[in-house]
């Protein structure tokens, strides 16, 4: 079975008329209701899915456990059982996992039971051999003891044709532990989503080659890929473009013919240099959105060729910052998964901050003795601060002070499967 997605809408990434400054709430749900999945579907054994994303519900085939079973090594009879002293005859034979019973246990009676085995006809109730002395012909116990204790029921884990994986999830190792438990051998499933990164910008040079005057090495293309990686997209490095719109456009086009997504830094903005917003407002199908965020203000958010481009800020940390507030969970319905919303923790400040209002602001910041702190410098440009960090504060749209033993929501970067 194989499912086609129909492409992206040319004003996918329109925000309302009038909008100017959009809040990253605002920004977030539009992404939420526009992006809809652009990859197709498989159908996969359970030993290849780890990590892909369910293309439909997953109901179990058949139920776990698929009959009553114990949960003990013991004596199996029918309960209840009264108080005081108990001695019960023992049948020939036993119960172990694997190895049913073939027979009934008379009422009054009792079998050598082990744990997983099926529940004989007859049996109900296990007790503890630690709980029992045994002549090997019968046993004797004390009382009481509940119906159904040290048992477990057919299906109380799922029935058959239970919901068991929604649609969109990401497949862990717990849910192939699941699936093969109640007799699925292979899933419909997402093919991963292909994510190029390009470059942008003549003052850009790889890691060790020689930098002339003006130059830096590129620090968002290795960022951005191995973020990517670890998402669990399939990144594809699509290199570094000059600032020349000829050549620019030679990438993007032959980007769009091998990746589903495009992922580009540098060249956001509305400079005389900023060649691709430039590239994507002549494509028809260019929106620049000016968020309420410090740090990334701009993004240029398009489609070329019916790709979808995704134009970062060319500074490191806003690369990063807005590549995980925005581009994730985009790109994560593009690949078919549920909207992800990464989990925050409010925990006391070890720092002093006034803040003023109108935009949201994410600081690199790490937890040491259950205190957050944040990075000594704002500076957007200190790359330094993102592998200091170990997740980021969010701070809210409105002024604020903060001051130390204060709450503030930190967010790890495990949040964000990094």
């Amino acid at each position: 079975m194989t499912l086609t997605p129909p492409p992206l809408r040319n004003d996918c990434f329109a925000l309302p008329a009038g909008v100017d400054w959009t809040p990253v709430d605002v920004a977030l749900d539009h992404l939420r209701q526009t992006l809809t999945p652009v990859t197709l579907s498989e159908v996969l054994p359970l030993g290849e899915c780890l990590g892909c994303v369910l293309a439909e519900d997953v109901h179990a085939a058949r139920s776990n456990p698929p009959q009553p079973n114990t949960a003990v090594d013991g004596y199996g009879f029918a309960g209840p059982v009264a108080d005081g002293p108990q001695i019960m005859a023992l049948v020939t034979g036993r119960a172990a996992a694997g190895q049913a019973y073939d027979g009934e246990v008379p009422h009054g009676t009792a079998i050598r039971i082990l744990t997983g085995a099926a529940l004989p006809q007859g049996v109900d109730t296990v007790i503890l051999e630690e709980d029992v002395s045994s002549d090997g012909e019968k046993i004797a116990f004390r009382g009481p003891l509940k119906k159904g204790s040290n048992t477990r029921k057919a299906g109380e884990d799922a029935c058959a044709g239970d919901l068991i994986l929604p649609k969109g999830r990401v497949i862990t190792p717990a849910d192939l532990a699941l699936a093969s438990a109640t007799g699925l051998p292979e899933l419909l499933v997402r093919q991963p989503l292909r994510i190029g990164v390009l470059s942008t910008g003549d003052e850009l040079v790889e890691s060790g080659m020689q930098a002339a005057a003006g130059q830096i090495y590129d620090a968002n293309r290795p960022m951005l890929l191995a973020l990517l990686t670890q998402m669990g997209f399939v990144a594809i490095d699509l290199g570094k473009a000059a600032d020349d719109r000829t050549a620019l456009r030679a990438h993007l086009d032959s980007a769009a013919s091998k990746v589903d997504a495009i992922l580009t830094s540098g060249g956001a903005s509305a400079g005389d240099e900023d060649h691709m917003s430039a590239l994507l407002r002549e494509s028809g199908a260019m929106q620049q959105w000016r968020i309420a965020l410090k740090p990334g203000r701009p993004l240029a958010l398009g489609l070329w060729k019916g790709t979808p481009v995704f134009g970062l800020p060319g500074n490191p940390v806003a690369a990063m910052v807005c590549t995980l507030i925005f581009a994730r969970p985009a790109m994560g319905l593009m690949a078919g998964a549920s909207w992800a919303e990464p989990q925050g923790f409010d925990l006391p400040a070890a720092f002093e901050k006034r803040k003023k209002p109108g935009r949201r602001e994410y600081l690199r910041a790490r937890v040491r003795d259950g205190k957050v702190e944040v990075f000594q410098s704002e500076g957007s440009g200190r790359v330094s601060s993102l592998s200091w960090a170990e997740g980021l504060v969010e701070l809210a749209d409105g002024a604020g002070e903060i001051k130390p033993g204060a709450p503030v929501r930190f967010i790890p970067y495990s949040s964000f499967r990094l």
